[in-house]
């Protein structure tokens, strides 16, 4: 089953948990300041304990998990309950559904010209709005007089 340890390198034990999915990958995480600990960014040698709530931030949310077992080997995904525990606020996943909802407005600067289907997407989106409903083009146009 799991040996947990009573430490674990941040690193180690964000791969091991399944958070990202390379070491190097949770280590270059650690060192652009994306983990912290009680507010302290962590270097990828620090040692985390049991108890511990790691914040992680995956623009555009802060993801906090509570360590529940400090793990250094990659373990199955069905046991992840047994390692960690998802304390991440509702409001941050309110946040993530905002920016599902609103397309390519945050799109990446350097990412190239938009694929097939992004203009696609965006062509749907700009015929939506420039569609006028028939009752507003047929109301007549009031102007005003500005001499009184």
């Amino acid at each position: 089953m799991l040996t947990a340890n009573k430490e674990a390198r941040v690193d180690k034990w964000l791969w091991a948990a399944r958070i990202f999915k390379t070491r190097s990958i949770a280590s270059q995480a650690c060192k652009k300041g994306q983990v912290t600990l009680r507010g302290a960014q962590l270097k990828p040698s620090r040692m985390v304990r049991v108890g511990d709530i790691i914040n992680v931030r995956k623009p555009p949310i802060t993801y906090s998990f509570k360590i529940l077992q400090a793990i250094e080997n990659r373990v199955g995904a069905k046991l992840i309950p047994e390692v960690l525990e998802n304390v991440t606020s509702p409001e941050q996943y309110e946040l993530l559904e905002m920016s599902k909802i609103s397309g390519f407005v945050d799109r990446a600067r350097g990412t190239g010209r938009p694929t097939k289907k992004d203009r696609r997407s965006l062509d749907a989106f700009a015929s939506e709005s420039a569609d006028v409903p028939q009752f507003i083009s047929d109301m007549p146009i009031f102007e005003f007089d500005d001499e009184d």
